[in-house]
């Protein structure tokens, strides 16, 4: 199969090279002399192509000895683009009619708008307006030549059909029903005419302008992302860690084989007594709460008087192949007492983020079961669910088959963070692939240098158990909210006994952790709890600094029951809400203390392991 797939792209390559040969050649007006230079540096064009394809073959042929490659298999796809359309009703005579009808209503409206056809309006001086809008066609290159026209028009129109389809089909559960949307929309964004270099007269007027340049360029991104198997947002070579990224100062106080634990040096004089502990996802790498001095919520909370500790979760290689669901509870417990033993303080304020969340409801719930809930002062949680009945489209990964699948991707023990990139970028498609397919490969731009793409690359590798446990037992089966049915450093977990104080977070635009579903928490407390609805989504929802003036916030000071009771009579507030969450573990003990002794990382006779972002945030 990959030796067919390889001929496939091969011949479609050689095919696609040929032919911008001879197209370019065509749209470039030119007799003589001129003509035949074109036609030669067309030529040349294809040639490097192919010499540039050639010697990428040859390198994976060699690399295939010792390991298959990362890239995605097109006859696989195909198969799973056919086993889809298979559920759709497209074969029915009727259905194949009704298109057909308004496929060719529309496109005699559209060539009338340009004098053309049975429709025809006269003679229309500039691009006319056209009925379907969708911002992947918003450069006028799309509306100057009918047949772009009409193209990207019978495209909407088909697609908006078979997503209704998919909509209606009756008779399978609610799951496979989701699942079936879900693969119907990613198929049909991957076949917008906008991702093909011939259906796309953007990238087509990019290669004419730049004479094949541009094509060059984009085949040899393309390839460049083929080989380390990963889609690239950011500019490589952009950031470094340390220098332009995660720079705010401070030292790494402690060492496991798990994790690291940075302390932030304090910059005013006096910090509150109690500590804060942030437990960042594991999935990710801790500095999207360190971005830049102005994104900072690390530098922010430093800066707001907080005595700042991060958690640094290693990247998983094959030394971890067994560690699980304990071993992550006990890493939050063990941070907690390590901070608590350092500062000489009874209790520390925590943050979990994400999945880091979930852990961290997991974590409360076992010290509450051991008598040891006052080590927690208070706990915050961003964007964390804990109920995952309604989890979103990351939920359309967790069947039976999916779950087999990951194993078959960890034969060493432990997942490749590339393939749990992979999944997160197919949530935002169109954002997160195909616009960056169209940008850096068919019209060879430049990537940009943007801090959160980097970031958003940095993968971290899991522990393919662990990870497949937490699939299976959190996402698909719901065990951790039903109390006692999960175990953790050997006693039942129920969240019933969080009687801690705790404020949650959630954005209201989060495709990840939706709202509806962060909600649920509140369902399973018994203690004190502030609920805050940020605007925008899983990661600018969270990271919104103050000085942004971005976004806003709702908060609610009734007791509702549901998330469309808060919605109801939430107050709408301009801006970030961190200085909300500060006020907040404020009232709850406002004691401080000088920031000397070890409240300094580093200083005299404090002995640090190395400064701050560490080397776990560097491993791969």
């Amino acid at each position: 199969m990959a030796s067919d797939a390889s001929d496939l792209l091969n011949n479609v390559l050689s095919t696609q090279t040929e032919s911008l040969a001879t197209l370019f050649g065509a749209m470039v007006p030119a007799e003589g002399t001129q003509e035949a230079e074109t036609a030669v540096q067309w030529a040349q064009i294809a040639a490097r192509m192919q010499s540039i394809w050639t010697e990428f073959q040859v390198e994976q042929l060699e690399k295939a000895k010792d390991s298959p490659p990362h890239y995605v298999d097109p006859v696989k796809w195909v198969a799973t683009a056919e086993a889809v359309f298979r559920q759709l009703p497209l074969a029915n005579p009727e259905v194949q009619q009704n298109l057909w009808e308004e496929g060719l209503a529309l496109t005699n409206a559209v060539l009338g708008q340009y004098g053309l056809g049975p429709q025809a309006a006269g003679n229309a001086e500039e691009a006319p307006e056209l009925p379907r809008k969708d911002r992947r066609f918003a450069d006028p290159e799309w509306r100057n030549q009918p047949f772009f026209a009409v193209l990207h028009q019978l495209y909407l129109l088909l697609s908006d059909n078979i997503k209704d389809m998919a909509a209606s089909v009756e008779g399978l559960d609610p799951a496979r029903k989701a699942q079936l949307e879900f693969a119907t929309n990613a198929i049909v964004d991957a076949l917008s005419p906008a991702n093909f270099p011939f259906t796309n007269p953007v990238a087509l007027g990019k290669a004419s302008e730049t004479k094949g340049e541009s094509l060059v360029r984009g085949l040899q991104n393309m390839l460049d992302d083929m080989r380390k198997g990963q889609l690239t947002h950011s500019r490589p070579g952009a950031f470094v860690l340390g220098e332009n990224i995660a720079v705010t100062p401070g030292k790494v106080v402690y060492e496991t084989p798990l994790f690291q634990l940075i302390q932030y040096t304090p910059t005013t004089d006096k910090v509150l007594k109690t500590p804060l502990v942030i437990f960042p996802p594991w999935i990710n790498r801790f500095y999207i709460l360190d971005l830049n001095a102005k994104k900072s919520f690390v530098r922010w909370a430093v800066e707001q008087g907080v005595t700042v500790f991060m958690v640094s979760w290693k990247s998983a290689d094959a030394s971890m192949a067994d560690m699980v669901w304990d071993d992550y509870i006990k890493a939050q417990i063990e941070a907690i007492d390590v901070v608590r033993e350092r500062l000489k303080v009874p209790a520390v304020h925590t943050v979990g983020y994400c999945v880091a969340g979930t852990t961290l409801a997991a974590t409360l719930a076992v010290l509450a079961r051991k008598g040891e809930a006052d080590k927690v002062a208070c706990a915050t949680f961003f964007t964390a669910q804990v109920d995952f009945e309604e989890a979103g489209d990351l939920k359309h990964f967790v069947d039976d088959q999916q779950i087999e699948t990951v194993g078959k991707l960890s034969p060493e023990g432990y997942l490749d963070g590339r393939y749990l990139a992979a999944t997160f970028n197919a949530l935002r498609g169109n954002d997160l692939i195909w616009s960056y397919v169209e940008k850096n490969y068919l019209k060879g731009e430049e990537h940009p240098a943007f801090d959160l793409l980097h970031w958003n690359g940095d993968v971290t590798n899991l522990p393919a158990r662990w990870h497949r446990d937490y699939l299976r037992d959190l996402y698909r089966d719901n065990r951790l909210v039903v109390a006692d049915s999960l175990q953790a450093c050997g006693v039942p977990v129920d969240l019933h006994r969080i009687a801690t104080p705790v404020y949650i977070q959630a954005g209201r635009e989060d495709h990840i952790a939706p709202p509806q579903s962060v909600w649920k928490l509140t369902h399973y407390l018994s203690g004190p709890w502030t609920f805050l609805l940020a605007g925008s989504g899983h990661i600018a929802g969270v990271v919104n600094p103050p000085s942004s003036g971005k976004y806003q916030y709702w908060t609610n000071d009734g007791s509702p029951e549901t998330l469309e009771d808060f919605v109801a009579g939430a107050s709408e507030h301009p801006g970030s809400w961190w200085p909300h969450w500060r006020e907040w573990i404020g009232k709850l003990d406002s004691t401080e203390v000088s920031a000397r002794g070890k409240r300094r990382p580093g200083g005299r006779g404090d002995r640090v392991i190395e400064d701050a972002p560490g080397r776990y945030v560097a491993e791969r």
